[in-house]
């Protein structure tokens, strides 16, 4: 069994710390310095956290070293983004002029189409999947056409109706035949 003195300024810490964090894993670490503090044995700590008692071990030594920051998680950074960041101002700037600003013959822009102009512009090659990442990360949100000019006008809306009633009383001609 370890032995693990605390201060009251560190269980206070601890508790804090397992009272109000929403990372389960950093509350069972909290919980295992407590426990441990408390007196309790590595082998009870890992069966009531569901763990084993070299992870307890683990836990323990990584508090020594650095207190509750060591308890906390550090993800590793990650793949790098396929687009360099210092491009996105001048992505966001086409998204903001629209494609035939740019000189093409498209009323909207769509991941496939920006990833294609990406590739030309730059020589950077990406998928559609990767120039919608980008656009998910900077907030962007191609647009799609909604007709609104049809919300606005009546004598458009009214003539819409008219439309489409005509198409949908004219009968097919697959109900004509005998």
């Amino acid at each position: 069994m370890s032995r693990l003195e605390l201060s009251e300024e560190q269980r206070g810490e601890l508790e804090a710390c397992f009272r109000t964090t929403e990372d389960r894993r950093l509350r069972d670490r909290c919980q295992a310095v407590l426990m441990t503090a408390r007196g309790r044995p590595q082998q009870q700590i890992a069966e009531d956290l569901g763990t084993t008692t070299r992870n307890v071990q683990r836990f323990l030594a990584r508090y020594r070293v650095g207190g509750l920051e060591g308890l906390k998680i550090q993800w590793a950074p990650g793949k790098t983004p396929l687009i360099p960041e210092h491009l996105a101002p001048t992505i966001l700037g086409w998204i903001r002029q629209g494609p035939r600003a740019c000189g093409l013959k498209r009323a909207n822009w769509t991941h496939v189409a920006l990833a294609d102009f990406l590739c030309q512009q730059t020589g950077i090659r990406v998928r559609e999947t990767a120039m919608g990442d980008f656009c998910r990360r900077h907030g962007v949100r191609l647009y799609r056409p909604t007709y609104r000019f049809l919300r606005a006008d009546p004598a458009r809306q009214q003539q819409a109706r008219q439309e489409l009633s005509e198409k949908n009383a004219r009968p097919s001609e697959a109900s004509l035949s005998f």
